[in-house]
């Protein structure tokens, strides 16, 4: 399994972090679900603003060909961002998750 980590700071002058989770859920994870290889994802915040995206996949090369995707919702959310997000990719080396409810 790989993943994609995505840092990022919203800009909550602008807007409010359940905002921004709330247009990402809607707008952008349902065509990132329908990539080949996806495997899950989990979208991490804090109340000031500053947010984790993992995204897991079950191959390398799917990582690397939704590289697209990913730069597209970058581009769709920018004006929410203090700056622009890094990204890394990793191989997940072990994991261990509780059973997860997806949200709506």
């Amino acid at each position: 399994m790989y993943s994609r980590v995505t840092l990022l700071e919203i800009d909550t002058m602008r807007t409010e972090v359940d905002e921004v989770v709330e247009r990402f859920t809607a707008e952008f994870l349902p065509g990132l679900r329908d990539l080949p290889g996806f495997e899950g994802i989990l979208l991490l915040v804090t109340p000031e603003g500053k947010g984790m995206v993992v995204s897991l996949w079950e191959s390398e090369d799917a990582v690397s060909e939704s590289a697209a995707a990913a730069a597209g919702a970058v581009q769709e959310f920018v004006t929410l961002y203090l700056s622009p997000p890094g990204r890394e990719h990793y191989r997940v080396a072990y994991a261990e998750l509780p059973e997860l409810v997806a949200a709506p």
